[in-house]
């Protein structure tokens, strides 16, 4: 009788044989070799996973998973020696295939439904997010040094070694849940099948399978789907939120009750929610009380999107008042507001340590912009981004922030497009503002001086002199030459025109 050889034996008779059939030109990597003879025998991998290095399991299920190996897939994740399995950073960088990525998942919920576990698997995370752990798979293909301690192996034991010990201690429990991190995008009527997938597993695994979402986007998916979904998520994970629906202040209302368990959000926006015309004045109120009374439940809100919000006018206070921390970016776009909410917001506690400014699309064309000075003022310390596009500033109001801007220690980009200004008052920013040295952007709307008619007609000739004219003078100042004008849109198409060294044309100013 022969011996019986170990199968590790066979496992590096295969890996050398191969090797050396080779020859030497440009021989591929060993454990390129390993992955790829592991695989020519799909039984023989899975026998193997056992006393499979550590080492090769990452290259082993990266080939796997791009060479759409089910099986193996599903069985290296029940074997998987790491804390975190970082799956997402793999269906980037390899096209997914829906078959592959269901066997991830059955794999996880095959161990999950297991009274105990084997000792050596220590997976806790799933991480299906895109962009994290970016460097996990070439990490472990040898390319680089180091890999980060959440998917560090625990230090290697000899292998009978660790047989006694799981002889003398058994198995352990498997009671404890295991994290599921993704980013969400949830639109259209139906879901990507993936995420469908996804959330069948974990309803059917509630209590195992913790589905944490730090990223949620929501477009044009029914508001019961939304809360469904929602039921399932641990929505203290969402950090970033964004509500891209076309929404009456109703459907808004029965979204809220969950808005308000988000306690760690830093990030929201609320875009495109109106008001039914038909609506009873108390019950928009009680909505809107609704609305404002989540601010208290989000201490950790750093920055605030509020893009066409139809009922914020003459109600910005109640937003505002209800913040418990610092903005560091507030948005308020496309909306209609009151000189009065100009006047709380530059009073406002909330937004004196402010970064980021965007009051695009607000119609301050008759208001006075002393409030908006005092804001100006009050956040020129940290203020890095101001953008005042579409506002309908005059000359006269504009003027009167120029001493404001020229505070602005940190302000790196300035944009105040489609405003009537006149060339002259350009050239007295230019002059406030020279000694802000950070200031590199600068978009500036076309000046009075360029149109033929009150109609908005573009004159491209005036308009080049006088961008070289605005030129020469930021070089004269040791300004960046660069130089942005942004024309009002044209009256026949509605096309913008962008000028830096040639014209940027819309159809009608083409020749024919």
């Amino acid at each position: 009788m022969w011996p019986k050889v170990p199968q590790r034996m066979y496992l590096q008779d295969s890996f050398l044989s191969r090797f050396f059939r080779m020859g030497v030109q440009a021989p591929p990597r060993l454990l390129e070799l390993a992955s790829q003879s592991l695989l020519q025998d799909e039984a023989l991998a899975i026998a193997a996973l056992e006393e499979l290095p550590v080492e090769l399991f990452p290259p082993l299920f990266t080939a796997a998973f791009a060479g759409r190996h089910t099986h193996t897939v599903k069985v290296m994740v029940q074997a998987w020696p790491f804390a975190c399995l970082p799956l997402g950073a793999l269906m980037k960088d390899h096209q997914l295939h829906l078959e592959t990525f269901q066997a991830a998942l059955d794999g996880l919920d095959l161990l999950l439904a297991q009274e105990v576990r084997p000792r050596r698997w220590k997976l806790q995370v799933l991480d299906l997010r895109r962009n994290a752990h970016q460097d996990f798979w070439t990490l472990w293909s040898g390319t680089k040094a180091s890999v980060c301690s959440l998917l560090e192996p625990e230090p290697a034991q000899p292998m009978q070694k660790m047989h006694r010990v799981e002889a003398q201690a058994g198995l352990k429990p498997a009671r404890a849940p295991v994290e599921v991190l993704v980013d969400l995008c949830l639109k259209e009527d139906t879901l990507d099948e993936t995420v469908s997938y996804l959330l069948k597993k974990t309803k059917q695994r509630r209590s195992l399978l913790n589905l944490r979402c730090q990223k949620l986007r929501i477009f044009t998916l029914p508001v019961q789907s939304i809360r469904r979904i929602l039921k399932l998520m641990q929505l203290d994970s969402i950090q970033d939120l964004e509500v891209n629906c076309t929404w009456n202040l109703a459907t808004l209302a029965s979204f809220l009750p969950h808005l308000g368990w988000m306690g760690n959000l830093r990030r929201l926006l609320l875009s495109h929610i109106h008001v039914l015309p038909h609506i009873a004045p108390i019950q928009e109120e009680h909505c809107v009380a609704q609305l404002t009374a989540q601010f208290l439940n989000l201490p950790h809100l750093q920055e605030l999107y509020l893009d066409s919000i139809s009922f914020l006018k003459g109600r910005l206070h109640r937003v505002l008042r209800c913040l418990k921390s610092p903005l560091e970016t507030l948005w308020i776009t496309n909306c209609q507001i009151s000189e009065s909410d100009l006047r709380y917001l530059s009073q406002c506690p909330s937004v004196g340590l402010l970064k980021h400014l965007c009051l695009s699309g607000l119609n301050l064309t008759n208001f006075s912009l002393e409030p908006l000075q005092v804001l100006i003022e009050r956040t020129s310390a940290t203020l890095q981004d101001l953008d005042l596009d579409e506002c309908g500033i005059m000359d006269s109001q504009f003027s009167a922030l120029l001493p404001s801007l020229s505070r602005c220690s940190q302000l790196t980009t300035f944009s105040f497009c489609g405003n009537h200004i006149s060339m002259a008052v350009l050239e007295s920013l230019l002059h406030h503002t020279v000694g802000l040295s950070k200031l590199s952007l600068v978009l500036y709307p076309a000046p009075l001086e360029s149109y033929e008619d009150v109609r908005g007609t573009l004159h491209l000739g005036l308009l080049a002199q006088l961008h070289a004219r605005l030129k020469r003078l930021l070089c004269a100042s040791g300004r960046a030459s660069t130089v942005w004008f942004k024309a009002n849109p044209c009256p026949h198409c509605g096309d913008q025109i962008v000028y830096s060294t040639e014209p940027i044309l819309c159809p009608c100013y083409m020749p024919t």
